[in-house]
């Protein structure tokens, strides 16, 4: 026993060895000169070192520097360029201030009677001139708003000096404040674009750029201090006299131009200085000399100069200052630029080196590269056409397979080079080959176990049917009404139980057998739904729309209602009732059915909703919840949309029927004059429950009322029978049972004028046999004569067995595999084949 036990599992191990163990053998010598044929690590070392040494030996080197460098200077000569701009401001702020010193001394010699307009007129020329110098520095700083922080912050704070100057102005001609007040605003705004002067720098690697910056700034401020001197000596003259202060100030005055004339000198280069000497010695220059040292103290009081002969010869002298001034601020603006420019080309020559070694070394790591993208790509996309196209196709069709398994070919792989990667694509194409395998396996395993499922389903069936007819003659022979109950108990299991059958059916995915060809009433569907179940009494058809359902959809559309409604009465309390209604909604209709009882969870609800929606494959888990997964089935093969919502202390079920299974009303001739009226009676009866003395099942029959007329249990094709269309004499192929006997008026069916029941309940009330009515005006429910029988046509049984016969044929020359069978067949109940 276990020797054979475990050659069976050797066995077994070996061959799953042969199926699995596929070895990927190269199909031809590799080549070292092959670049496809590289290894990956060899690829992949090539690929990042090339790149890598060149820019870390080159780029890493010179470019960062370099780039900095250049920046650096550029800005460096944007700053120094702007100081054109600069010392125009700061010119036309001087001229400005000079005269305003002169006009307030005036002013407050004369006093009150002083000519303002005068005033106003001799400074609006100056105001207006420094307004535009002042616009045009604006102008020129608008490109360097991202310049360093240091050269912003002098920029920002020169602007709001120069707005204070603009504020003050009012206060001139009213000479309302003090002549200190009013010219140290414009003080303060002179040495504050002095200081922007001054700010460029281009770092210490470049002296001789900060020695040019040094010699501008320093000359602009000896002619600042001259400007000063020629401010206080006009106020003198306007005023006529020296004051205390005036002496002491023109004194300091001198001695911080002697000084900042020699530091010009010590950084001036020898051409400015010659160049300052010959503008010193100038005819215009001279005058304004001789006439300031007329003002210095001699031994005596100090001669007060003549205001307008002052003016013109320190305005002369200002602009040959102004004149060398910018000369000097021209050579620093030229040397600043050749640097730059300088900078930028030997930038661009070793950005040019790099480049070029970078784009020989990608170029190398481009052939690489692109051998391993390519195979990847290709890699890529067999991958992913194996995992979201071929394998889901393959399932499905394995899945969804009626007859024989088909052959499922694979692809070969897509990478053919004998690197990593197209190992991996063979790799890839035989763990393809195996799902596949195991996938066809799994479905001739599905195939036999649901052609299991189907022959059990039909052999129970036959059992059922003879059942329900063995019941049925039991049920008209029986006069005691305990056995009559229980006969009719016995009836409703073996209705419920043919309904599982049908549900292994569903499992299996076989469709239902029952099927009709002419349209149905939806309030007939829906009261043979309710035959269905055993709690049927519960049922209430509150509201239900005048609508047809298809014939051919009408089986499956009561099992699944059937299934809903055994649901919502199993899970609910005795005492509350199951409500129906119908209507339609938009180009369908929707069908409600609403219970009071237990509920469920909002997990649980999502969960039932998301197999409702997508139907899952059966397991073992479907079989514990059969009703749910037969639902989901059959609203899938019938694009029926089934939703659970909470309501209160219940559940709400609704069923929206598409379009597609609606049909017209079928007319009078499929749709007999009676129907309306039968199934009127039909609801009426199975929605009446009132405590009076009726002849129910379990009880003893009133001896005055035949046996024919004792109630009978009512079943899904004694609703649906005579609503699809008129029963001919001598029966129909959807029931059991002969002609049909049916009280009439004129023709027109009548029914029972008493409702028939149930039984009694607990409290001794009787229970109403939904459908009843229904039954009693379509057929009889006990007929008298045994029915009559009729030879069928040999016409049409003839051409029946031979399409019959043609099917099988077809069958047979089909290539499937089918399940084996013994040779002597499957014996059946009774001892058929």
């Amino acid at each position: 026993m276990g020797a054979g036990s475990d050659r069976a599992h050797g066995a077994v191990s070996s061959h799953r060895r042969r199926r699995f163990d596929v070895r990927v053998v190269p199909h031809r010598r590799r080549s070292p000169f092959r670049l496809r044929d590289w290894r990956m690590r060899t690829k992949l070392a090539t690929v990042l070192v090339v790149p890598s040494v060149a820019f870390l030996v080159l780029a890493g080197v010179q470019t960062g520097a370099l780039v900095n460098q250049t920046t650096a200077l550029s800005d460096f000569a944007q700053q120094v360029g702007i100081g054109r701009e600069i010392t125009a401001a700061v010119h036309r702020l001087q001229q400005e201030r000079d005269r305003v010193a002169g006009e307030l001394a005036e002013l407050r010699r004369v006093g009150a009677g002083g000519d303002r307009d005068v005033t106003i007129a001799a400074l609006k020329p100056l105001e207006t001139a420094t307004d535009q110098a002042m616009r045009e520095l604006r102008q020129a700083a608008q490109p360097l708003t991202d310049a360093d922080a240091s050269w912003r912050v002098a920029y920002s704070e020169a602007l709001e000096a120069y707005d204070q100057v603009v504020y003050i102005r009012a206060a001139v001609p009213p000479a309302v404040l003090g002549s200190d007040t009013i010219l140290s605003n414009y003080h303060r705004a002179i040495d504050v674009l002095l200081n922007l002067l001054a700010e460029p720098s281009p770092g210490d690697e470049h002296p001789a750029l900060s020695d040019a910056v040094l010699r501008y700034v320093q000359l602009a401020r000896v002619k600042e201090l001259s400007s000063r001197v020629r401010a206080e000596l006009y106020a003198a003259a306007r005023a006529g006299r020296y004051d205390v202060e005036d002496q002491v100030a023109l004194s300091d005055l001198r001695a911080q131009q002697l000084t900042a004339l020699g530091a010009f000198r010590v950084a001036a280069t020898a051409e400015q200085i010659r160049r300052y000497d010959q503008t010193s010695v100038d005819p215009e220059f001279l005058a304004a000399t001789r006439l300031e040292e007329r003002s210095l103290p001699s031994g005596g009081e100090p001669e007060v100069l003549p205001a307008p002969d002052w003016w013109a010869a320190s305005e002369d002298r200002q602009e040959l200052l102004r004149q060398f001034e910018v000369a000097v601020l021209d050579d620093a603006v030229r040397q600043a630029d050749g640097a730059s420019a300088g900078q930028l080309r030997t930038t661009l020559l070793v950005a040019g080196a790099i480049v070029t070694v970078l784009l020989f070394a990608l170029l190398i790591s481009v052939l690489v590269g692109r051998s391993v993208a390519r195979s990847m790509r290709l890699l890529r996309s067999q991958a992913l056409r194996i995992a979201q196209v071929e394998l889901p196709d393959a399932l499905d069709r394995l899945r969804t397979v009626s007859g024989g398994v088909p052959a499922i070919d694979v692809a070969p792989a897509v990478v053919r080079s004998l690197d990593e990667i197209g190992e991996l694509a063979e790799a890839f194409v035989a763990v393809h080959r195996s799902a596949v395998s195991v996938a066809v396996e799994q479905a001739t395993m599905r195939r036999n176990v649901n052609g299991m499922f189907v022959n059990l389903a039909r052999r129970s069936q036959v059992l059922v049917e003879r059942q329900l007819e063995l019941l049925d003659d039991l049920e008209r022979e029986e006069s005691d009404p305990d056995q009559l109950e229980n006969l009719f108990k016995l009836d409703h299991l073996a209705a419920r139980m043919r309904r599982n059958d049908e549900s292994l059916l569903v499992l299996a995915g076989t469709e239902s057998t029952r099927r009709w060809n002419r349209p149905v009433r939806l309030a007939v569907v829906l009261l043979a739904a309710g035959a269905e179940i055993e709690q049927y009494q519960r049922v209430r058809h509150e509201s239900v729309a005048e609508l047809h359902v298809v014939g051919h959809a009408v089986g499956e559309l009561v099992h699944l209602l059937a299934e809903l409604l055994e649901n919502a009465t199993a899970f609910s309390r005795p005492d509350t009732v199951v409500r129906v209604t119908a209507r339609p909604e938009g180009h369908g209709a929707v069908v409600e059915i609403d219970d009071r009882g237990l509920g469920m969870s909002p997990t649980a609800l999502a969960e039932a909703n998301a197999v409702l929606a997508t139907p899952p494959a059966a397991d073992v888990a479907a079989v514990e919840r059969m009703g749910l997964f037969v639902v989901s089935h059959l609203a899938a093969r019938h694009k029926i949309e089934v939703r659970l919502h909470a309501s209160g202390d219940g559940l709400t079920a609704r069923i929206r029927l598409p379009r597609e299974l609606l049909a017209a009303d079928p007319g009078p001739e499929l749709d007999p004059p009676g129907a309306s009226r039968m199934l009127t009676g039909a609801i009426a009866a199975a929605n009446r429950a009132r405590p009076v003395e009726l002849p129910v099942a379990g009880r003893r029959p009133d001896p005055a009322v035949p046996r024919s007329a004792r109630p009978v249990p009512v079943r899904a094709e004694d609703v649906l029978a005579p609503a699809a269309a008129p029963v001919p004499a001598g029966g129909g192929w959807w029931t059991r049972h002969g002609p049909a006997t049916t009280p009439s008026v004129d023709g027109i069916p009548v029914p029972p004028a008493v409702p028939v029941t149930g039984g009694t309940n607990a409290r001794g009330l009787p229970v109403r046999v939904p459908m009843a009515q229904l039954a009693a005006v379509t057929r009889s429910a006990r007929p008298e004569q045994p029915p009559t029988r009729h030879e069928p046509d040999p016409d049409a049984v003839g051409g029946m067995l031979s399409r019959l016969y043609s099917g099988v044929r077809r069958a047979e020359a089909e290539e499937t595999r089918e399940i084996p069978m013994p040779r002597g067949g499957v014996p059946s109940e009774g001892g058929r084949q």
